[in-house]
């Protein structure tokens, strides 16, 4: 049988789940990071056929999100994104830590997943922690610098004003620099990375990721099939359930 337990670690509310024999022994550890202006419960599907497989997984609930929403308006709350990025970055962190010191986690079978906003949060954990031993990017965007600099383009040109100044937001953009995948690819090392994006994602676009990956194949060239791109021509800004099926191939296969 499959458990959920609603779990606090610090501040944090998160959804642990798992088959029974799980919360008992130790276990392969999957943390799956939802996207802007979801929640941890919607992403239970993925949870529920990742613990068919018998690992441990953690849906934490990101700032200004789920359980830990605000009075914010939604406009404030985008206006946080890449502030919410970063907390979350470090607090996967605090998450990683608790199970492994629990004695129930295998340090050395834990996997890192995330959708949209989770998959560009995924990418930038990548830069600062090396007990990510395999990645799942749906939708996500390893480009921080850029992706941010698009963002604040396309808030302009929709009118929207920025209640920053130039200099802040430049401030802003270069504190991003060191979580931005794409300026360290030293630090990828040939890690099994899945990504899977659909063309017509108007949300987190399509062909930069798509370049990425191309640009970091070379990485892999004694280990190509640690490294996997999956296009889906059909789909926006939504995960298909073959993507979904593939995020728990990929764990089984690398955890």
């Amino acid at each position: 049988m499959i458990q959920i337990q609603k779990e606090m670690i610090e501040d944090i509310p998160v959804l642990h789940v798992g088959k029974d024999q799980v919360f008992k022994e130790k276990a392969p550890l999957v943390i799956f990071i939802h996207g802007f202006e979801s929640a941890k419960e919607h992403n239970l599907h993925y949870a529920y056929l990742l613990a068919e497989k018998g690992f441990r997984v953690v849906l934490p609930e990101i700032l200004f999100h789920g359980e830990r929403q605000t009075e914010s308006s939604q406009m404030e709350v985008l206006f946080k994104f890449w502030e919410i990025i970063l907390k979350t970055i470090h607090e996967i962190n605090v998450i990683k830590n608790y199970y492994v010191k629990s004695g129930n986690t295998d340090p050395d079978r834990i996997g890192l997943v995330g959708t949209s906003m989770g998959g560009i949060i995924t990418s930038g954990a990548l830069t600062k922690y090396d007990w990510i031993k395999a990645a799942v990017i749906l939708m996500g965007s390893p480009n921080y610098e850029a992706f941010a600099l698009e963002q604040i383009q396309k808030l302009k040109n929709n009118g929207i004003k920025i209640p920053l100044t130039d200099k802040e937001l430049q401030d802003q953009i270069s504190a991003l620099e060191e979580y931005d995948l794409s300026k360290h690819l030293e630090l990828i090392k040939m890690r099994p990375i899945l990504f899977w994006h659909g063309v017509k994602d108007n949300m987190v676009p399509y062909q930069p990721t798509y370049d990425f990956y191309k640009r970091i194949q070379y990485l892999y060239a004694e280990a190509p099939e640690r490294l996997e791109f999956i296009t889906d021509k059909n789909s926006g800004h939504k995960v298909s359930r073959n993507g979904l099926l593939k995020t728990v191939d990929w764990f089984e296969r690398w955890l």
